[in-house]
């Protein structure tokens, strides 16, 4: 028996381009997001004025709570789906760059980890009796905050995830958030197993956010009186688990509770591209990136999403990659002997 693995485009692109006309509306945290309904900025600088955000949009925010000068401003990309949706931002150069550039610089104490969220006790205990992700964590998190509005310091950060809603670079939701209607685009593949395996990961997860709240320390006496599973119906849970995994970072040799990250600046506002080297990096006290390949002013950055095939990144971020070197299938054959 021979085991056989092959290039295969599993989830061709048009697949999400026909499920760009037709998906529905979904909220990154709940139905009611905390977006304002001033018009999008287009290739607004990184670091700018106001913008008409009220001192919460994230460009004078991260300015004013001290992100460095940068070389990257946010452009605009329209939304595909009529006008339900707002446009997405991206993370665009602001000026000519070469290989070995950095373009921005975040500092830690602008970026969401565990750590902050929970101390190191907590967190360690947590995963080692595996009661809740990462992921779940900062999504339980990141929807406590949301309910406490403009007074939350994270609100113009939540407000960019809000406007996001969840969605890949191409302007496309995780299949974790399509109808059953729309799953059904996926038959035939196995990607539609996986979507369904992780959904009920999720239900799990969500049922075990009581027991963690109780543990910690920190979320219960933030919020003494909101239960978690009083506070969040699972749909909610949900939207928010999906609108984190598209934009955490692994970061690399730093310690447990900070290895998992969100950053302002960061996915999605980032592109991934497989063939792409670029890493966000955890260097001294801040999270930065350097450029892999020199781009044009206004050209969009991109950064690698690791050694992922396309089924993974359509669950994980909404897109798929057609020059993804990762993506395979494995096929057993019988190879007769003469």
């Amino acid at each position: 028996m021979e085991v056989l693995s092959l290039h295969s485009h599993t989830i061709p692109s048009r697949l999400l381009q026909f499920r760009r006309r037709h998906r529905r509306s979904f909220s990154a945290c709940s139905a009611e997001t905390l977006i304002a309904s001033a018009g999008g900025e287009r290739g607004t600088e990184v670091g700018g004025g106001d913008g008409g955000g009220g001192g919460g949009d994230l460009k004078s925010w991260l300015h004013r709570e001290g992100l460095p000068p940068c070389k990257v401003l946010l452009k605009e990309r329209p939304s595909h789906d009529g006008g339900n949706h707002r446009p997405i931002h991206y993370v665009a150069a602001s000026e000519d760059l070469q290989a070995g550039d950095v373009a921005f610089s975040v500092p830690n104490s602008l970026v969401v980890t565990l750590e902050r969220v929970l101390g190191n006790e907590t967190v360690a205990e947590l995963l080692t009796t595996n009661k809740l992700s990462e992921l779940a964590c900062l999504a339980l998190y990141l929807m406590y905050e949301k309910k406490q509005g403009k007074k939350s310091f994270w609100y113009p950060f939540i407000r960019e995830l809000d406007r996001q809603r969840g969605r890949g670079q191409l302007a496309v939701e995780s299949p974790l958030l399509w109808s059953k209607t729309e799953l059904a685009y996926l038959n035939g593949s196995p990607t539609r197993a996986e979507v369904l395996e992780r959904d009920e990961g999720i239900k799990r997860e969500y049922n075990e956010l009581d027991t963690v709240w109780f543990m910690a320390g920190s979320l219960f006496k933030q919020y003494p009186f909101d239960i978690p599973t009083e506070a969040f119906s699972f749909e909610i849970f949900k939207q928010a688990f999906v609108a984190v995994q598209s934009c955490v970072v692994h970061l690399q040799k730093v310690s447990l509770a900070r290895r998992f990250a969100l950053v302002p600046l960061g996915p999605p506002l980032l592109s991934y591209k497989s063939n792409c080297k670029a890493m966000l990096t955890a260097v001294d006290d801040a999270v930065h990136l350097m450029v892999d390949r020199p781009y044009k002013a206004g050209e969009s950055i991109v950064i690698w999403c690791g050694p992922q095939p396309n089924s993974r990144l359509l669950l994980n971020y909404g897109f798929v990659d057609e020059d993804n070197p990762y993506d395979r299938m494995v096929i057993e054959a019988s190879i007769p002997k003469y």
